[in-house]
């Protein structure tokens, strides 16, 4: 199957089941577990779930209270990590940075263990990401992008006091803006940039995955000073 014809199933499945409600999530922020509106994601976590009976494979829900001021937004699940385990960016190498600067910044309390019931609780933060279902080599089509977009927008909606939003890499940034109705040029993706958005602060980051650390794009310093200026804004 062409991606040109994956995105048109993927487009004619929205139309038909579009958007958060009742049909689609017993919360109406979130998807079902058997979620049907991107085929080719549906089909991915099918084969897993029959290879892998015991992980996750569902849509994987925001993790943390909705009354955060900080919303950390994600790329999508990772295979072996949230797909897994069912928390985001828990049980990867990801999720090491991410969680470990969070603990240091007072954003997490506990201990990270790679697990969700490690008993690791979130601090006026909440995560989530672009895109719920894991996509085959961690690559979402712009369609199932568009098609998840409003699953992120109702989580925004229910967070009265947020103030803040993490964007890790490219995909996230540009959904975020795009669902805060945003334009591109005026907020461009950059590592460490800041833009504002209303009452809200937008912060940029590289996504904090293996390849982007292992190959030094991204180290602990800099993925540490973003969350910094976080705090700060804060306070």
């Amino acid at each position: 199957m062409t991606n040109s014809t994956i995105e048109q199933k993927t487009k004619e499945s929205r139309r038909s089941s579009a958007g958060p409600s009742s049909s689609v999530s017993g919360q109406s922020n979130e998807p079902r577990p058997d979620c049907p509106l991107c085929p080719r994601l549906k089909d991915y976590r099918d084969a897993n779930r029959a290879q892998h009976p015991h992980w996750f494979n569902s849509p994987v829900p925001s993790f943390g209270p909705a009354d955060a001021q900080l919303l950390i937004v994600g790329l999508a699940p990772g295979l072996q990590g949230a797909n897994r385990t069912g928390r985001p960016f828990t049980g990867d190498f990801a999720g090491d940075l991410l969680y470990g600067t969070l603990i240091e910044l007072g954003f997490a309390r506990g201990s990270y263990e790679a697990r969700p019931d490690d008993g690791l609780t979130l601090v006026d933060c909440r995560i989530g990401n672009a895109v719920r279902c894991v996509p085959p080599q961690n690559k979402p089509l712009p369609a199932e992008i568009r098609t998840c977009r409003p699953f992120m927008k109702a989580a925004i909606d229910e967070m009265p006091r947020l103030r803040a939003i993490v964007m890790l890499g490219r995909v996230a940034h540009d959904s975020t803006l795009k669902t805060l109705g945003i334009r591109a040029p005026d907020a461009p993706f950059a590592h460490g940039a800041e833009h504002q958005a209303g009452s809200i602060r937008l912060f940029d980051s590289y996504h904090c995955s293996r390849y982007n650390t292992n190959t030094r794009r991204l180290t602990p310093e800099m993925f540490r000073a973003v969350f910094t200026g976080v705090r700060k804004h804060l306070g």
